[in-house]
């Protein structure tokens, strides 16, 4: 079993963001961490069509995650929506036992320059935690009268706590990448999820998302030790978030002194949608100008 891979699960509208993605990770990955992809076992064709089938990267099959929980149900990944599906996925690709830990990524992640496994374990083998309060964000937000992201993250972060009976503040990794220990997930498993006679599947859900379900298990079960870390990309939340920092100077090249990547998110950068869009012109005409009118907004 492998100290630590990198994986990311994705499917067919975000193929062309993954070729991005392992683009950056063959330029920047000098320390050679293995590269695991899962998608859907009907989408595997199209993965190798983008990016080839001798890449480097090694594919598993969705389904195989999902089978290797036995208490979860065959075929259950096909009854949730896309986005509910892919939290609980990606939190149990641990059951694979390929790896101790892995690096969660998504498809709309980029990294920016090389990076090393002692970004993402300390010496004596433990993940670092990505964990912090997001008060810069509550507060860059608020500046901007956006107040139902904070709002939103505050009211999961409250509920994921009430699971566990933990007063105290809430913390967040809201995006990837997320350095996830299977130690940590065994925890969850084995203390809360069979007690209570469920799976993840019954507890990952909009108000209970898998990033705080991680944290909370690591605070209460204490399966490793907490070393904690703060966001390893550079995010943009949103397309307002982007426009105003690059309006602040923000640029590639200065990120790059604190940063391993960026995420671009896929919900506003839709010229990579793979395949057909799924809105119509219409519609993609009203985003676009919806864009616009909040790249204005920026110089307010």
């Amino acid at each position: 079993m492998k100290d630590i891979v990198l994986y990311c699960k994705s499917y067919r509208r975000d193929f062309l963001r993954l070729k991005r993605l392992l683009e950056s990770i063959e330029q920047f990955n000098h320390d050679h961490i293995s590269f695991f992809i899962s998608t859907p076992q009907d989408q595997h064709q199209d993965l190798i069509t983008i990016l080839g089938e001798n890449g480097n990267y090694h594919w598993v099959s969705d389904e195989s995650i999902v089978a290797a929980n036995p208490r979860a149900p065959k075929g259950i990944e096909k009854t949730r929506s896309g986005s509910l599906s892919q939290q609980a996925i990606k939190s149990e690709f641990w059951r694979l036992e390929v790896s101790e830990n892995y690096v969660c990524i998504d498809s709309d992640c980029v990294f920016i320059k090389p990076f090393y496994r002692s970004d993402f374990l300390a010496p004596d083998g433990n993940p670092y935690t990505v964990i912090y309060q997001n008060k810069e964000f509550f507060q860059l937000a608020g500046n901007r009268n956006y107040s139902k992201v904070p709002q939103n993250l505050r009211r999961e972060g409250d509920a994921v706590k009430a699971l566990f009976n933990r007063n105290g503040p809430n913390y967040y990794c809201p995006c990837p990448p997320f350095i996830w220990s299977s130690k940590v997930w065994r925890s969850l498993d084995e203390s809360y999820l069979i007690p209570h006679n469920l799976t993840f599947w019954d507890v990952s859900n909009d108000e209970h998302p898998e990033t705080l379900l991680y944290l909370e298990a690591l605070l209460n079960f204490n399966a490793i030790p907490l070393y904690p870390l703060e966001q390893l990309f550079r995010i943009y939340y949103y397309d307002w978030h982007f426009f105003l920092l690059r309006r602040l100077g923000e640029s590639i090249e200065k990120v790059r002194h604190n940063y391993l990547g960026v995420i671009y998110q896929s919900n506003w950068e839709s010229n990579l949608d793979y395949g057909v869009p799924n809105k119509s012109f219409a519609s993609r005409l009203v985003r676009g100008i919806k864009r616009f009118s909040k790249y204005l907004s920026s110089f307010l």
